[in-house]
């Protein structure tokens, strides 16, 4: 099989899928380097910046080149961006003068699973490489995958599928439930089988903290309990940022919904609630999250003893049942006029469990459907 020294592959790769990468890996094996360019416009969605650090993040080894700051339609229908009275050779021309702009170096073939692959390798001076679909990618199609990405999970690498997940986060004042209802909410999802089957539940990083610095605190002090470990506000940060990274590790790998017990944002207001006082460091933190949803479990109809510890690192001034009774209505009300002004998209869980897990799972079906397709370019830019 002949090899090249330069190969090419243009696309819009919208969403990249499994017959995009096998198009780009073909293409990677047969030269002994390779450049993708990526091309689209601000109309289209995924915006062109995300395809390209997806396809750079998937193929470390070719040069992913950004092409999105060309005429509306990009490279395949770009005639309709160009002078009007402009003949099919001229438009080609046009054409591979923004593949040249983009890729000054010469190229010695051009790889594509498409006919359009002939005439644009023929005025680049390169030879044209058609690449079969392989066997993942047969029954494939663009329009399809952005039509159902759910339908096509499988057929999506790691950053696409993190990028497409509905976030939902469930949060609450201590011993409000919240994480019963993530778990029950996750159970749920999972037992729908196929993809959903991978569902995964974020824990609460704020806990694990806490309980490493007891840890820490009992090598030092045998006898010392949760009430002793003093939380500061360069804490908050750290667990802020530790629970995203947590909640990214478990969207790439989990189905198109992820479950998450707390998030940064829950963090700045635990930061109020422990020390008084705003944390800058934490709430920028939690202003670059990607969540879609917030669960807000109501204090009222709970129990004390209902879940179990405390939700959240403790403050050093006790966090007994005495306290819980007294921060959980000041907490409840704090949320939801945090969520509330900074426009998260909230549902407040109210009732016996099986009521609360009846009214998440509908809101989370209703997010779900609402990011069913990826919407297509409006008709000027196609």
């Amino acid at each position: 099989m002949k090899r090249y020294g330069h190969g090419l592959v243009v696309g819009r790769f919208r969403l990249p899928h499994a017959g995009h990468h096998h198009l780009v890996r073909t293409a990677r094996e047969r030269c002994e380097r390779l450049t993708v360019v990526v091309h689209g416009t601000a109309a289209e969605s995924p915006p062109p910046a995300d395809r390209v650090a997806w396809m750079r993040e998937i193929h470390p080894d070719a040069l992913v080149v950004d092409a999105a700051d060309e005429p509306p339609g990009g490279l395949r229908d770009l005639s309709a961006a160009l002078p009007a009275g402009l003949s099919d050779a001229e438009a080609w021309d046009a054409r591979a003068a923004l593949v040249r702009a983009a890729v000054p170096e010469p190229v010695d073939a051009v790889f594509t699973a498409a006919p359009y692959g002939q005439e644009l390798a023929r005025r680049l001076g390169a030879a044209s490489v058609r690449v079969e679909p392989g066997p993942a990618g047969r029954s494939l199609t663009s329009a399809a995958v952005r039509a159902d990405p759910v339908a096509h999970w499988d057929a999506l690498e790691a950053p696409v599928r993190a990028a497409l997940a509905r976030r939902v986060v469930v949060l609450g004042a201590e011993r409000t439930g919240a994480t019963t209802l993530a778990l029950a909410l996750t159970d749920h999802y999972r037992r729908r089988g196929g993809v959903w089957a991978r569902t995964r539940c974020v824990p609460d990083h704020g806990r694990a903290y806490e309980e490493l610095r007891l840890a820490e605190l009992r090598a030092e002090r045998p006898g010392a309990g949760r009430s002793d470990v003093r939380l500061h506000s360069a804490d908050f940060p750290v667990i802020a940022l530790r629970q995203a990274e947590l909640e990214e590790e478990a969207a790439r790998a989990g189905s198109p919904v992820l479950v998450c017990d707390s998030d940064a944002f829950a963090a700045t207001i635990r930061h109020e609630r422990h020390l008084g006082t705003s944390s800058p460091g934490t709430g920028e933190i939690a202003a670059r999250g990607r969540q879609h949803l917030w669960l807000l479990t109501d204090h009222r109809g709970i129990a004390l003893a209902d879940d179990g510890p405390g939700d959240g690192p403790g403050d050093g001034r006790g966090d007994g049942r005495g306290d819980a009774a007294q921060l959980r209505p000041w907490m409840t009300a704090r949320l939801l006029t945090r969520l509330a002004r900074t426009g998260r998209r909230t549902v407040v869980l109210t009732g016996p469990h099986e009521e609360r897990l009846a009214t998440a799972v509908a809101a989370v079906d209703a997010l779900l459907a609402e990011a069913r397709h990826v919407t297509d370019p409006l008709p000027e830019h196609r």
